[in-house]
């Protein structure tokens, strides 16, 4: 197994999304590599935890990367995260993306949970698997 190609899959992924103009229109410049501190935005998207399983065999190493990409909003309703969520998922599933080590053998959406955290925030979780190798 190899987890050599989390950082740099992590880095095409966040790469990926500040470049999407979709995205950019209902978000602006509010991604986040983890969840800012202090004043929130009113609606941003942060990356999020991540889980990762061997896949190597006999010709290269490689693994499967089950990752989340969170939507948050204090926003009335969930309207505006779903949207930034669907952004999102336009922007990841499927896209080909070129990691600086190692490459992408695919990324597809996995699921996605709409959760009420408190009164007044509201957030969505995306859920992606990557597949790579490192040859």
């Amino acid at each position: 197994m190899s987890y050599a190609l989390s950082a740099v899959l992590q880095t095409a992924v966040y790469t990926k999304l500040q470049a999407d103009v979709a995205l950019a229109a209902l978000v602006s410049d509010n991604i986040f590599d983890a969840p800012p501190v202090g004043t929130l935005p009113n609606l941003y998207v942060a990356l999020g935890p991540e889980t990762v399983r061997d896949a190597s065999d006999g010709t290269c190493d490689g693994a499967w990367h089950e990752f989340t990409v969170a939507v948050v909003t204090n926003n009335a309703g969930f309207h505006s995260a779903k949207e930034a969520a669907a952004a999102v998922s336009d922007a990841l599933h499927d896209a080909d993306l070129t990691l600086s080590r190692g490459q992408l053998v695919g990324l597809w959406f996995h699921r996605a949970k709409a959760v009420r955290q408190s009164e007044d925030v509201r957030r969505v979780d995306l859920t992606f698997r990557a597949r790579v190798e490192d040859n």
